[in-house]
């Protein structure tokens, strides 16, 4: 029987780019710990600015240090996802993070947001939109998101010519048109670039 003593929320980053790889965030806390309360601008972090989720980023982070908020990002590269494809990956990434957090299954609550699903272990509740209903998996999906695009700001240093630190690998007009200038890097998810015309190296 399940004792809840902690909530975590799950969230994926960066199912639909072209390159780069997708992220799956994990935030864990006390079942009573009021999130909202602590980090009033939690919301879905589709709907938050680049500058206001770097901030909820920036004051989580103490939280951390403090032990009142637990978290981990699992990536799987691009190249995973050609290899394994995108929904075994993710399903693969979700038991990492979750692996990672320390808290025994026992005492987990998990809450998913979409369509993702945790290991049997866990006593768990699907949630559609529940990066917009539950602050777990707002917050996990906005340290997810952070991380993921500080990331691909990064890489565009090792590749300029794609414009990543811009579009962070989705496939923009810029990007797709880089893509038939320049050809593919080892960051591009090719199994994803089979239907676009016109790049090279495919």
């Amino acid at each position: 029987m399940n004792k809840t003593r902690y909530i975590i929320g799950i969230d994926e980053v960066g199912r639909g780019p072209v390159a780069g790889p997708v992220a799956i965030g994990a935030v864990c806390v006390d079942a009573n710990f009021p999130i909202k309360d602590v980090l009033p601008d939690v919301a879905d972090s589709k709907a938050l600015s680049p500058k206001k989720r770097e901030a909820i980023f920036n004051a989580t982070m103490p939280l951390v240090k403090a032990g009142s908020v637990q978290y981990a990002i699992a990536y799987g590269s691009a190249s995973r996802i050609d290899r394994e494809g995108i929904e075994k990956v993710i399903a693969s990434l979700v038991a990492e993070a979750l692996h990672t957090i320390s808290a025994s299954p026992s005492e987990v609550q998990v809450f998913l947001d979409g369509r993702l699903k945790a290991p049997p272990a866990y006593f768990q509740e699907t949630v559609i939109k529940g990066d917009s209903l539950i602050p777990a998996i707002s917050l996990a999906s906005i340290l997810a998101k952070v991380s993921r695009d500080r990331r691909m700001v990064s890489l565009a240093d090792t590749y300029p010519q794609y414009g990543f630190e811009a579009h962070k690998g989705y496939g923009t007009k810029r990007h797709l048109d880089a893509l038939r200038e320049y050809g593919v890097c080892p960051e591009h998810r090719t199994s994803f670039l089979t239907r676009v015309d016109g790049i090279i190296g495919l």
